[in-house]
């Protein structure tokens, strides 16, 4: 066994659930895990070598075969808007690459990847990966002279790998003063039961989207007799068009584990985990720096502030490009160090058996922020803003074709149209609210307000002017869903790649309404039949675009009954027919 793999496995203490962190590490050294690599660890973990295999080929993120330089341009529709495709076919023409290769010396691969969470920094990429933002011509011709004259990455310009914070607007979360432990501070004056009633009071729900009641969440967790508790940052932010948890992590980390901090005193938890995505490696050194100092602060490790009884500390783990890790179920698998398949449910439910079969919450970035600043500013101001069944204010992502991209805290209930008029969007044919798994709106909806009530939202909105021809929304988020699927199921394994066929056949022109109806008919089968919610919301863009802009479809529908394969029997046959040849 190498020196260097015996050295990753002693630091991750052999442990298996460290499998895919020890996996990170391997290829941080060596920029990618080798057959040779990936045999030597399963031998220190004692797992099967088929497991490990599994792993790295489970994970986008990670390389079976070694390259000196790894870029993957992020392939969102946002990033196509601000001319991402010309990009990077100029910089695979300058280093004279092909796609989803690697160059035959070795040394360069550059591919695609789904959304980075930088759609208001567009276009974007991951150069070994760590961000690259706002790319333009003159970045692609310099950085392809930095590859042939193999300048190191730390070399490369500063500027390039600065990622913006773009708030656009404030308010109770992000422009009330807050000071590490505060919050802390109060829940252990006025008590658990104390602190668990104001939360009550103050009505927060998660903000992942499914709205559950924060309180509710953490008080069945703390119910549930087990040796052990923990709590689990969601910061795996994979849905398209969202970056908000991301400015909240490298704005306002200490708010997020003060949440968290609260979450494990009232739950009785000693250990948490932030699940932080791939994408945002750039940042994990400066999370490190923040746990430190809180741990210097008496805010984190044994007896906080003093309490013999409160012990807890946060250890970060790292994702690796697999969308449906955001789902906490499938998050929970892949902090074990599995594939990040979704296990079935329910039940049961991670506030019952979650990591390592033990209680667990599991809350996103925001929601935990928002914990820790209800109890700073207390009930009465907290519920001062929002709707009777929204408390509080909502972070947005805010993208595409508008003068001001950016994050916006706004108070539940505020309507569409102020916020489009907030961020300067003019002519807009639509917006896509809560990315590709959610829903769009057309001008006429408004005045609708973005609340649980009424219009739920993740947080990200994707605008859309006029000249954006519909189904080159459509057909990207179809490749975006195909691509993140985890294969466990067929109505999603299959039916996502049917729906992409489906989409292409009736914007070339060759569908008819029966090709619709056949649309239609696989939209709902995944939605009743599929394994986890990325089936079961992976053609919500296609049945809602069908439902709001039937013109649009019908308007490329062939004119006559003849039927037009979705796709082409003998291309789809030809690799198998080579092979069987003598």
């Amino acid at each position: 066994m190498s020196h260097h793999i015996a050295s990753v496995l002693a630091h991750h203490q052999h442990r298996p659930q460290q499998l895919l962190q020890i996996l990170i590490d391997i290829q941080q050294h060596d920029t990618c895990i080798t057959p040779q690599a990936q045999a030597e660890v399963a031998q220190g973990l004692n797992k099967s070598l088929a497991e490990v295999q599994g792993v790295v080929s489970f994970y986008s993120l990670l390389n079976p075969t070694p390259r000196e330089y790894d870029i993957r341009f992020s392939h969102n529709i946002i990033d196509l808007m601000q001319g991402k495709a010309a990009l990077m076919e100029n910089l695979l023409e300058r280093l004279q690459v092909t796609l989803g290769t690697v160059r035959s010396d070795g040394r360069v691969f550059i591919d695609n990847t789904s959304c980075i969470g930088m759609s208001d920094q567009a276009p974007a990429a991951l150069v070994n990966g760590y961000t690259v933002t706002r790319l333009t011509p003159s970045r692609i011709a310099q950085m392809a002279s930095l590859i042939e004259n193999q300048v190191p990455l730390s070399d490369w310009p500063a500027e390039w790998f600065q990622v913006a914070l773009n708030i656009q607007r404030k308010d109770l979360l992000l422009d009330t003063p807050f000071a590490p432990g505060q919050a802390l501070r109060h829940l252990l004056q006025e008590g658990i039961d104390s602190g668990l009633d104001a939360l009550q009071g103050c009505a927060i729900r998660g903000c992942g989207g499914a709205g559950f009641p924060l309180d509710r969440k953490w008080r069945l967790c703390q119910e549930t007799p087990a040796k052990a508790h923990y709590v689990v940052c969601n910061a795996d932010e994979g849905e398209p068009g969202t970056f908000k948890d991301r400015v909240l992590l490298q704005a306002y980390p200490d708010l997020v584990f003060e949440g968290m901090t609260l979450c494990a005193k009232i739950i009785g938890a000693q250990q948490g985990f932030v699940y932080l995505r791939g994408e945002y490696r750039y940042m994990l050194d400066s999370l490190q720096q923040c746990l430190q100092r809180r741990r210097d602060l008496g805010l984190l490790g044994d007896h906080i502030l003093g309490d013999e009884d409160f012990s807890f500390d946060i250890d970060i783990h790292l994702g690796a490009g697999a969308y449906v890790c955001g789902a906490e179920v499938a998050l929970i698998e892949s902090l074990q160090g599995h594939r990040g398949v979704p296990r079935k449910r329910p039940p049961p439910f991670p506030v019952t058996q979650g990591y390592l079969g033990q209680p667990t919450v599991v809350n996103n970035v925001e929601t935990f922020a928002l914990s820790a600043q209800a109890l700073n500013v207390g009930q009465q101001r907290f519920t001062d803003l929002g709707t009777a069944a929204s408390r509080g204010t909502k972070l947005l992502s805010i993208s595409g074709d508008c003068a001001r991209p950016g994050v916006y805290e706004f108070p539940y209930g505020v309507s569409v149209r102020e916020v489009m008029d907030a961020c300067e969007a003019d002519d807009v044919q639509f917006l896509q609210n809560a990315g590709p798994a959610g829903l769009c709106l057309r001008p006429d909806e408004f005045e609708r307000g973005l609340c649980c009530e009424d219009v739920n939202t993740t947080g990200s909105l994707m605008v859309f002017n006029a000249s954006r021809p519909l189904f080159d929304v459509t057909h990207n988020f179809a490749e975006f869903f195909v691509h993140e699927s985890c294969g466990f199921c067929t109505p999603c394994r299959v039916g996502t790649r049917l729906l992409q066929q489906m989409l292409e056949k009736i914007s070339q022109g060759h569908a008819t309404q029966q090709d619709i109806d056949k649309m239609l008919q696989l939209s709902q089968l995944m939605k009743s039949s599929s394994h986890c919610g990325l089936g079961m919301t992976a053609s919500n863009h296609i049945t809602d675009s069908l439902e709001k802009f039937p013109a649009l479809y019908q308007s490329q529908l062939h004119d006559t009954d003849i039927t037009h394969p979705s796709f082409d029997l003998e291309n789809a046959t030809s690799e198998a027919r080579a092979l069987s040849q003598p």
